[in-house]
């Protein structure tokens, strides 16, 4: 115990050990990123180290703060797969950049709570005019409604929420689904290679996975819009009632994009619901050379983007944008007495938990306004366009290497392929292969890479996202794949 611990046994913790510790653990931090490379990016410790190394009841008398953070050090950090370091190139590689981590420093220092305009008009106002900016920084078009969520997978729950609350005459809201003769089964649309969180948001939303269709795709992963009409021309044959479609710009498994213009036209021809999931492709059209990849886009009833994927913003930010603003919140819009205030009535003032299930929110666009201002459009254009170049330097390797194969192609910074060896065609042989090939590059501890399957074969991705990430550990990369010692 400190000397202010002994001191205070009420209250806070004193206001010059806040800023003593403040500036040690500032220290840290820096430290941290700028040494992140001793650290192995995958964690090494088996299930159940961390646990067992932490005391099984709760301190019952103060414990300094460097006591605290020597367990940090001690057991916490071998415990850590870090996601901040340049060689973590698995999944979707995010950031915590510098204006970002101090953001979210800010934002826990004020801990506001932006429910309603009133609890924190900043929050509120601020959130509104970056999300305004990011609109027109990504191209598109006015008006967009856009709110920030925690995930993708929360953002897309909401979406297909209000697109079931735009089947107005089946009065979901009030009456529910339950029990309920009169209401055809919903179906939502989405690719073989769309994310699981359109299936969870079904399952949430009492649609089910079987109303989930899946729509095949083309020879390059994208949803077959030709498919999908027969697809809902054959359901309406059935007695199901279509209710949203979702597009992907950036899967998951293979960045692919779908073809949101056809995609669009089929909406508007049978009054669906058009929700598209750019969580990952979407920040890629902050370059205006990449504006591209949003085609169609300015016609979806809802978007999301993840600024935490791609834009540097530490975990967890995700901005749902919509056309339909009144959709979104006739969903979810549901004020108890001692929440209701004057300002509630002011059309121009949104109070945000209108628009999703959550009272409580944080204020998460601070992180985002200051990342933006900080590396400005260009700053965040020039990054993501290294990226996608560091990805087509790796790609041209493996093209032009033997025993190597793509196996989807490269629309943003994501690298899908495998080692395929001349003589080794079965396919049992080839996974194994592949998969210990991505066990060795993991265990070695410089890098992280995950995988996914393509055509039901084993998949090696390199997903490059993270503003550490340089060309010297790409090329150190594709040495070790080869397993070839590191020159860097």
């Amino acid at each position: 115990m400190d000397q202010q611990q002994q001191s205070a046994m009420f209250g806070d913790m004193d206001p010059e050990a806040f800023r003593r510790y403040g500036y040690k653990m500032v220290d840290w931090i820096a430290d941290y990123l700028a040494n992140g490379k001793e650290y192995p990016v995958l964690s090494q410790v088996e299930p159940g180290e961390i646990r067992g190394a932490l005391p099984a009841r709760p301190p019952q008398e103060p414990e300094t703060m460097e006591a605290i953070m020597a367990d940090v050090d001690r057991v916490l950090m071998p415990g850590i797969t870090h996601w901040n370091a340049p060689g973590f190139l698995a999944y979707f590689a995010n950031t915590g950049s510098g204006p970002g981590i101090l953001g979210e420093m800010l934002a826990s220092g004020l801990n506001v709570n932006a429910m309603l305009w009133r609890t924190s008009p900043a929050a509120t106002e601020l959130e509104q005019v970056t999300l305004d900016w990011l609109r027109q920084a990504l191209g598109l078009p006015e008006p967009l409604f856009g709110v920030i969520n925690d995930t993708a997978s929360s953002s897309t729950l909401y979406a297909l929420a209000a697109a079931r609350e735009a089947l107005s005459d089946l009065e979901i809201r009030q009456k529910g689904l339950a029990g309920r003769a009169d209401v055809p089964r919903l179906r939502v649309y989405a690719s073989q290679e769309a994310h699981s969180a359109t299936d969870k948001a079904a399952m949430t939303l009492g649609i089910g996975q079987e109303g989930v269709c899946k729509v095949a795709t083309d020879d390059e992963l994208r949803m077959d819009a030709a498919q999908l009409e027969q697809a809902i021309l054959r359901d309406l044959e059935e007695g199901w009632r279509p209710c949203a479609v979702v597009a992907t710009v950036g899967t998951t498994s293979t960045g692919s994009i779908d073809p949101v213009a056809q995609i669009a036209d089929i909406c508007e021809k049978y009054g669906l619901w058009l929700h598209v999931d750019a969580a990952y492709g979407g920040s890629a059209a902050v370059d205006p050379q990449m504006r591209r990849v949003l085609d169609g886009c300015e016609r979806a009833d809802s978007l999301v983007v993840n600024p935490h994927k791609w834009l540097f913003t530490p975990m967890d930010c995700s901005v749902l944008y919509t056309r339909k603003p009144e959709i979104l919140k006739a969903a979810f819009s549901l004020v108890p007495e001692y929440l209701r205030s004057a300002q509630n009535q002011d059309e121009e003032v949104p109070n945000l938990m209108d628009y999703g299930t959550s009272l409580g929110r944080r204020f998460r666009s601070l992180k985002l306004w200051m990342i933006m201002r900080y590396f400005g459009q260009e700053g965040l254009a020039a990054r993501i366009r290294e990226h996608c170049r560091l990805a087509q330097w790796l790609a041209r390797q493996i093209t032009a290497t033997p025993g190597f194969e793509l196996m989807a192609p490269v629309h943003f910074s994501l690298v899908c392929f495998r080692a395929h060896p001349h003589g080794i065609d079965d396919e049992q042989q080839l996974d194994k292969l592949n998969e210990g090939i991505i066990n060795r590059i993991n265990a070695s501890g410089r890098f992280f890479l995950s995988h996914t399957r393509v055509n039901d074969r084993y998949t090696i991705r390199v997903a490059i996202g993270n503003i550490r990430t340089m060309e010297h550990d790409i090329h150190a990369l594709w040495d070790t794949i080869q397993g070839q010692p590191s020159q860097s």
